[in-house]
């Protein structure tokens, strides 16, 4: 059941998205060669604790961090840890959550570290803009597979691939609701779009095949030809008109 939010939740996760976005953006300027994953997770989780938050993700099903920080070829989940060293040319995943009063903002970004090549910052590009066509949809009386039509035409479009097993959500109270919303299909099925409907949208896009696997740590997931992934999501609410972004700040 697709849980619709009233004003009232919704201004609550418009705060939580605040401190997320700003997070997200002020790593344009911590992520550099040198620092290790844990720096990103400390810096994560006191500013989201300095704002009087939670870290969403700590302790989730057993996470021991409060942010995903996920290196290259490592899709999703990514343990922070302090012998993790970003390199130069290496692209780097961070995926925040932020618990306010109850309610969950969601989001994640792909940044370079240092000189990257030309074909990794396109990754980054596309999987940026392949969320920015996806979220074209993401008005009332659409499908909710028109989001993952769009993003999967753009990213395949573009010569890249689309990850099969890892999906956005919807998200409120808890930071997995429905529907799934994944990021490849045929357009026009599924529910239609209603106005107080909140997803996190995520494109994960891999320079090669989709095809990935688990590592012995029980959480990182990286592409089986170990090749690049970029990750871009928002916290969206569908309203009467164009769609709000409650965790972008430009």
């Amino acid at each position: 059941m697709i849980i619709i939010k009233s004003d009232q939740e919704i201004e609550l996760m418009r705060e939580s998205g605040k401190v997320t976005g700003y997070i997200l953006k002020e790593l344009e300027n911590i992520v550099r060669p040198g620092i290790s994953t844990a720096d990103i997770n400390e810096f994560v989780e006191s500013t989201i604790r300095n704002n009087g938050m939670v870290p969403t993700f700590l302790g989730y099903g057993g996470f021991p961090a409060s942010a995903c920080v996920s290196i290259n070829d490592e899709v999703v989940h990514g343990i922070p840890d302090k012998n993790r060293i970003l390199k130069e040319g290496d692209i780097v995943s961070v995926d925040v959550g932020s618990t306010y009063k109850g309610y969950v903002s969601d989001a994640a970004r792909t940044y370079p570290v240092g000189k990257i090549s030309e074909e990794a910052q396109r990754l980054i590009d596309v999987t940026r803009e392949s969320f920015f066509t996806g979220i074209e949809y993401c008005k009332v009386g659409y499908r909710l597979s028109d989001i993952s039509h769009a993003i999967q035409e753009k990213a395949e479009g573009e010569g890249f691939s689309v990850i099969r097993d890892f999906v956005g959500h919807g998200v409120g109270q808890n930071m997995h609701e429905d529907p799934q919303i994944p990021n490849f299909g045929k357009a026009g099925r599924g529910p239609r779009l209603a106005k107080g409907m909140v997803f996190a949208i995520e494109p994960m896009i891999c320079e090669g095949a989709y095809d990935v696997r688990t590592l012995e740590n029980d959480w990182t997931v990286v592409t089986r030809d170990g090749k690049l992934s970029a990750h871009y999501e928002n916290t969206v609410v569908i309203t009467d008109g164009e769609p709000q972004l409650l965790t972008l700040v430009e």
